[in-house]
């Protein structure tokens, strides 16, 4: 196989694997080198429990809290019907999650490099280059109008230079990459859970739970687009989950590697859900002011740790969102002279980022809402292609693929590419498209995730079980 060079830093095993062979480890103080290479096994680290306060972290934010806030101000829902929303689209992309975040420890690679196998080498630039775009620089952007918008409430600075300051936090992490990464998320963590839960413990206690619907919508049709939004911002991590599990020894035990991942995700999804679902109970413009009528509900000391944990969750979301941003570009295949090729790409990314942000600060809550369920749209086609294929390919080694250049599996984006057109032409429901099933059974919401993972997974499985199917891999991939 051709073997893709990092200015030195890689070579080819006999296996056929691009092992990255700079110098790295646990070493904090240090850029990561390469790029998308396979991790030696004398630079593997870490321990399952990391992964809790790794995926915790990055949702103790209020972008989760305005996930709440929409369920009842937007969606029409009252507080326990924005509950089981949160909960059931929480878990499922929670499980999705811990399903991938344990695989990575055994082919040592990260999430898009093992996406080559039922994509192609070079068709999986189709969802590596969907996620480049909706993590490295849409993530990336939304929440980084979350964090500028709070700093600027907590320290009256313009909107514009709190967004820098949290920019140039976010990616100075993310070009240090790895470690760096687990290492913030894990001391934010006991910062934000403190204040998150004085915020919650206020919020709660003022809240009415027994305050009917408001608004339009509702209903199982409100209570779907609800859950569709909680699944859109759980499954958005699915793309990165074997990035942060990929330096993990081999023969770590599979379930509490999924156990700590998935905890991670449904915990800080779900609780900080049902507070911003609480919060509009209370009162006040929750949808014009969102941060505001938030932390307004509360004492000004707690107040403002409030949107000082906010500033810093989301630093820590954008930390991971522009470190695999970035691992997905140089997935692509895109060849990169440079020793540092990630690191370099995360902060040209951020650059984007911060452009897109700056763009988005005065319509922050209408750009967010729209964001959501579009991203579920690519991510549920996708998860159906991929675990269709796991299941198709299970007990069957498939290391050998990830750095083929020459293996094709026209199976991959062909099945995803039909989920997403299909799916969202028939079953979008969006304020600038509703798709024919929703405009005439308002009831169905927007199930366009769930039919997109169906439909791609059937559509996989019907093509690779097709005799002479375009493939140039063996069968034992």
């Amino acid at each position: 196989m051709t073997d893709v060079k990092a200015g030195g830093a890689s070579a080819v095993s006999e296996a056929g694997l691009v092992v990255r062979e700079a110098e790295y480890g646990d070493k904090l103080a240090a850029v990561e080198p390469g790029g998308a290479e396979y991790i030696p096994l004398d630079q593997r680290h870490g321990t399952p429990l990391k992964l809790f306060w790794t995926w915790t972290s990055p949702n103790l934010e209020f972008a989760t809290i305005f996930l709440g806030v929409l369920a009842v101000a937007a969606f029409g829902l009252n507080f326990w019907q924005a509950v089981a929303a949160a909960a059931l689209g929480s878990a499922l992309g929670a499980l999705s999650h811990a399903v991938l975040s344990a695989r990575a420890p055994r082919h040592g690679v990260g999430q898009m490099v093992l996406g080559r196998v039922p994509f192609g080498f070079r068709g999986n630039a189709l969802p590596a280059g969907l996620n480049t775009i909706a993590g490295g620089i849409g993530w990336f952007a939304v929440n980084s109008v979350s964090a500028a918008l709070a700093l600027s409430t907590l320290t009256g600075l313009p909107k514009a230079l709190c967004l820098f300051v949290v920019v140039a936090i976010q990616v100075t992490v993310g070009f240090f990459g790895h470690n760096f990464v687990h290492t913030v998320e894990r001391y934010a963590f006991p910062v934000l859970a403190v204040v998150f839960v004085l915020a919650s413990i206020v919020i709660l206690s003022k809240a009415d739970f027994g305050a009917p619907a408001s608004g339009e919508g509702g209903g199982l049709g409100g209570f779907l687009i609800a859950t569709a939004a909680a699944f859109g911002y759980a499954a958005g991590w699915n793309p990165y989950a074997a990035d942060l599990t990929r330096y993990l020894a081999p023969d770590t035990p599979r379930l509490p590697v999924a156990l700590f991942a998935g905890l991670g995700i449904f915990v800080g999804c779900t609780g900080l859900q049902i507070v911003g679902a609480a919060a509009v109970t209370i009162g006040g413009d929750a949808l014009g002011d969102p941060t505001g009528t938030f932390t307004g509900h509360m004492p000004t000391l707690i107040g403002d740790l409030t949107l000082l944990a906010v500033t810093l969750g989301a630093i820590c979301a954008n930390a991971i969102n522009v470190y695999s941003g970035s691992m997905s570009f140089v997935t692509i295949g895109v060849k990169l002279p440079m020793a540092l090729q990630r690191a370099m790409v995360a902060l040209v990314f951020g650059v984007l980022g911060l452009v897109v942000a700056y763009f988005g600060l005065d319509d922050a809550g209408h750009d967010y809402e729209a964001f959501l369920l579009i991203i579920a749209y690519w991510i549920g086609p996708w998860l159906g292609v991929i675990f269709m294929d796991m299941w198709l390919r299970r007990g069957q080694p498939i290391d050998g693929l990830l750095y083929d250049t020459t293996h094709r599996n026209l199976a991959g984006p062909i099945a995803m590419a039909v989920g997403i057109v299909v799916s969202v032409a028939l079953f979008c429901n969006q304020e600038l498209y509703v798709a024919p099933v929703p405009k005439n059974v308002p009831e169905v919401g927007d199930i366009t995730f769930a039919v997109g993972f169906v439909l791609a997974a059937l559509v996989y499985a019907a093509l690779r079980r097709l005799p002479g199917r375009t493939s140039a891999a063996p069968q034992e991939s």
